[in-house]
């Protein structure tokens, strides 16, 4: 399974040091500031509770300078504000929907995952957005400050926080129908917040869920099963087809039948927890 483009643009964002900006280029000006007092706080939850003011900034403040990114199959860049406003920089994927090298990618995919994450209320994926940007349109996804890969810290003792966060990841995983989550493309701050991140390969028409999982969050669960046609059109429908929005709620329903099954075998208080 590759390493996603969001892996390497993300662990270069990375510093060793806990609780510093990470990153090359400038961390000067009010955005920097920010930035660099919510890492030393030790959470890289900056857009939490100013989605909006997140979202507008990043969709109409133009490019101030890129930085290139050497490798990458979808050849990434890191672009980056002038300072002031609430973000830095972000990560600028220029990936029109289709099957370039035999696998579903779509800019709009990192942006229908944010939305969908949005409306689930899980806080795991960073604010991404369509932006038009001279001859280019793609999707814009906030940079993360003072975070590292997993690879960096799998051998670190993991706190009970963190079972909950796989189990909310594998359950959006098979929602979205992301078969391409790996070490590289979780991150994690130092409070131990999860961030998901690389899902233009997401949202496709297969039906089949790419998560094994034993436990579910029940109130996750409860969102989940909430959806309908409707609601999954009005959070996404602008970014994914019919087709890819009747495979999702597809998947759902396939989710609720194991689940039905593992209460069946094991128990609920096994299954659910929360």
């Amino acid at each position: 399974m590759r390493n996603g483009l969001f892996t390497i643009l993300f662990t270069l964002a990375v510093m060793p040091p806990p609780g510093t900006v990470a990153g090359p280029g400038r961390a000067d000006g009010v955005a920097g500031q920010a930035q660099a007092s919510v890492a030393a706080a030790g959470s890289a939850k900056v857009w939490q509770g100013r989605e909006a003011a997140f979202e507008a900034f990043i969709a109409s403040a133009p490019f101030d300078r890129f930085e290139a990114i050497p490798v990458g199959v979808t050849h990434p860049r890191r672009a980056f504000f002038e300072a002031g406003g609430p973000a830095e920089s972000v990560a600028w994927k220029v990936l029109p929907p289709g099957r370039p090298n035999g696998y579903w990618e779509s800019y709009k995919s990192e942006i229908a995952a944010y939305e969908l994450d949005k409306c689930l209320e899980l806080g795991m994926v960073p604010v991404a957005v369509e932006k038009r940007w001279k001859r280019e349109q793609g999707a814009a996804i906030l940079w993360l400050s003072g975070v590292r890969s997993w690879k960096e810290v799998q051998l670190r003792a993991k706190p009970a926080v963190w079972d909950l966060q796989m189990i909310r990841m594998k359950m959006f995983d098979n929602l979205i129908g992301n078969s391409d989550r790996n070490l590289g493309n979780l991150l994690v701050d130092d409070n131990w917040n999860v961030f998901l991140i690389d899902h233009s390969r997401a949202f496709v028409t297969s039906k089949n869920l790419p998560a094994k999982f034993q436990h579910v969050d029940r109130g996750l669960w409860a969102r989940m099963r909430a959806l309908d046609e409707s609601a999954v059109n009005a959070a996404i429908g602008k970014w994914v087809d019919r087709g890819a929005v009747q495979a999702l709620l597809a998947r759902r329903d396939r989710m609720g039948a194991s689940i039905d099954e593992l209460v069946r075998k094991q128990g609920e208080g096994a299954v659910f927890v929360r």
